[in-house]
C-alpha cells in the first residue's frame, strides 16, 4: 500500500510525513506488544478454546461448515461497525476514538493510529461476539486477515480508477469511501464506518458517497485540531490524549446538518 500511495497518491499530503509516522507506526507497535503481552493467543485462540467448550450459536445448531465459516465472517464484521458507530457516540469512547480521527493526513499508517485502550475494548467486544456465535478458528482467522487488510486498503492514499472504485464499493470499503468518514465536517464524520464490508453504511444509512468540498478540497481531522501542528500531536501526548480535559464533544450528529 505504501507504495501504490507512492506510485499513484490521491491526494496532496499537507503534514510531515516522518513525524506522523514515528507517530502512527508507534501506536501500532505499543498495541502489538501490548496484545502479545497480554493475549499471546489472540482471536484465533480464543475460537479454539469455544469450539472446544461448545459454546455458542454455530455449535449448538448444525450448518455446512461453509456458512458457518461465511456467516462468521460476515457477522463479525456486522459486529465492528457497531462498534465504531457506537465509540462517536459514547463520550468516553469517543475520547479514546478521538486520536484516529485527529490525524491531519490520512494515509496507510493511518489504519493502525488507535489508542492502546480502544484496541483492548475492541478485542473486548470481539471476543464477546466470537463467543456468542462460537465462531470457528477458521472464521476468526479469516476475518483477522481481512480487517487487518482493508484497514490499511481504505485508510490509504492511493489512487483507483473510478470505475473500478465504483465496483469495489458493491462489496468492500475503498480508501475514497473511507476517505469521507475522516473529513473535518460534523455529518462527513458520522458517515461511512465500515471497515471491509460496504453493505452495513448503506443498510443502516450511514453511507455519504463523496465529501462535500470533493476529495482533494476536503479537510481531513477535527476542527479543534486543525490549527494544532503535527509536533504537538506527538506520540506522549497521543497517549494522553483521552484523559485531557475540555476535549471537544463527540459530533454525533447522524445525518447531514440542516
Amino acid at each position: 500500500m505504501t507504495m501504490w500511495e507512492r506510485l499513484a497518491p490521491r491526494r496532496p499530503l499537507t503534514q510531515n510525513k516522518t513525524l506522523r509516522w514515528y507517530c502512527n507506526l508507534g501506536l501500532g507497535l505499543l498495541n502489538n506488544f501490548v496484545w502479545r503481552l497480554l493475549m499471546p493467543a489472540g482471536a484465533v485462540g480464543l475460537a479454539i478454546s469455544v469450539q472446544a467448550r461448545g459454546w455458542g450459536l454455530f455449535n449448538a445448531v448444525e450448518l455446512p461448515a461453509w456458512f458457518e465459516v461465511a456467516a462468521s465472517v460476515v457477522l463479525l464484521d456486522l459486529a465492528i461497525y457497531g462498534q465504531h458507530w457506537v465509540f462517536h457516540r459514547v463520550p468516553w469512547l469517543w475520547r479514546l476514538h478521538l486520536v484516529h480521527h485527529v490525524d491531519l493526513d490520512i494515509d496507510v499508517t493511518t489504519g493502525i493510529r488507535f489508542h492502546t485502550v480502544e484496541t483492548l475494548l475492541s478485542f473486548v467486544w470481539k471476543a464477546a461476539v466470537i463467543a456468542l456465535l462460537g465462531a470457528s478458528a477458521l472464521a476468526v482467522m479469516i476475518f483477522e486477515i481481512l480487517l487487518n487488510a482493508t484497514a490499511l486498503f481504505n485508510h490509504s492514499n492511493a489512487r483507483l480508477p473510478q470505475w473500478l472504485d465504483r465496483v469495489l464499493r458493491l462489496v468492500l470499503v475503498t480508501p475514497d469511501m473511507h476517505r469521507v468518514h475522516h473529513s473535518i465536517e460534523n455529518h462527513e464524520t458520522n458517515s461511512n464506518y465500515g471497515f471491509c464490508l460496504s453493505w452495513w453504511d448503506l443498510l443502516f444509512r450511514t453511507y455519504d458517497a463523496q465529501p462535500n468540498a470533493g476529495h482533494d478540497g476536503m479537510i481531513i481531522g477535527r476542527p479543534e485540531f486543525r490549527d494544532a501542528q503535527v509536533e504537538r500531536l506527538s506520540f506522549v501526548l497521543l497517549l494522553l490524549l483521552p484523559f485531557r480535559r475540555g476535549l471537544p464533544p463527540a459530533p454525533c450528529r447522524h445525518f447531514r446538518d440542516s
